[in-house]
């Protein structure tokens, strides 16, 4: 991860989404906060559209902060406006994770990825696996399985922009999905939470029930107050799920270890995710 300068100090946090009222983030560190005895540190929603992502990061350190999460539709934007990256973020094209240093300067890093590997729980080494989506979370969890040495492909609604991603990260693309042993939706489907219900939600991703049967795992970004249509349809047919609060934990982690230079109290994190 990107190492930024001096001691971890008190200060400022957010995540800067659009839209970001549905985030458990603020909920996930102030309870981390308040079980190490962290005094100083806050954490709050950051809407912001993106016709103003720009102005408002590059005036956030002067208004206290010291870091920020970054969230959909940001992730890519976040990666060009940064004065340094780390070699993952750079690679993989988005960061979800901004430092600031006291001048200003801003440092861009991807915690997507790892905490993606994390919450798996096992190596995908060896196995297949389809992408859903083409956009910044997308990039980190191709990266990420590509990385760790999993056969990746890209399915995308809009196959050009699946295109794109393919070619940037060196894999494959597909116009019609196939039963893998990984199946991850890093779209938005699921996220207005039940305007697209049962077989609907599935078609709007190139998904069936049997498609979704015969996947080994079954990996949904999106978290809400109940599981997605897609992660209960996974459920209900025997299939191994791993759930979007679960992803946000693990990389809300390894953002806050590194603003704050402490170990993050896991179990806590996600505890707090899910009751927010």
């Amino acid at each position: 991860m990107v190492a930024v300068a001096g001691e971890p100090r008190s200060g400022r946090l957010g995540v800067l989404g659009w839209p970001v009222a549905h985030s458990r983030s603020p909920a996930m560190h102030r309870a981390a906060f308040a079980a190490l005895g962290l005094q100083g540190w806050s954490y709050q929603l950051l809407p912001v559209p993106p016709e103003l992502f720009e102005e408002t990061v590059r005036a956030l350190p002067g208004a206290g902060f010291v870091g920020a999460n970054v969230t959909l539709p940001h992730k890519q934007a976040a990666l060009t406006l940064a004065d340094h990256a780390s070699e993952r973020a750079r690679a993989i094209g988005a960061a979800n994770t901004l430092s600031f240093t006291p001048d200003g300067t801003i440092w861009a890093e991807n915690t997507d990825a790892p905490g993606l590997i994390a919450a798996l729980g096992i190596d995908p080494a060896g196995l297949s696996a389809v992408v859903l989506g083409a956009g910044g979370t997308a990039r980190s969890a191709v990266w990420a399985l590509r990385h760790a040495g999993a056969s990746v492909a890209v399915w995308n609604r809009t196959p050009e922009r699946a295109r794109a991603l393919a070619e940037a990260l060196d894999v494959k693309v597909v116009d019609r999905v196939q039963p893998v042993d990984m199946l991850l939706n890093c779209t938005t489907v699921g996220l207005d939470k039940w305007s697209s219900e049962g077989n609907a939600a599935l078609a709007s991703l190139g998904l069936t029930t049997d498609l979704v049967g015969r996947c080994a795992i079954v990996v949904d970004f999106v978290y809400a107050s109940r599981p997605t249509q897609l992660l209960m349809t996974a459920s209900d047919l025997g299939v191994n799920i791993v759930d979007g609060l679960t992803i946000l934990s693990e990389q809300g982690a390894l953002s806050f270890e590194l603003w704050t230079g402490h170990d993050a109290p896991r179990e806590l994190m996600r505890s707090a995710a899910a009751e927010a």
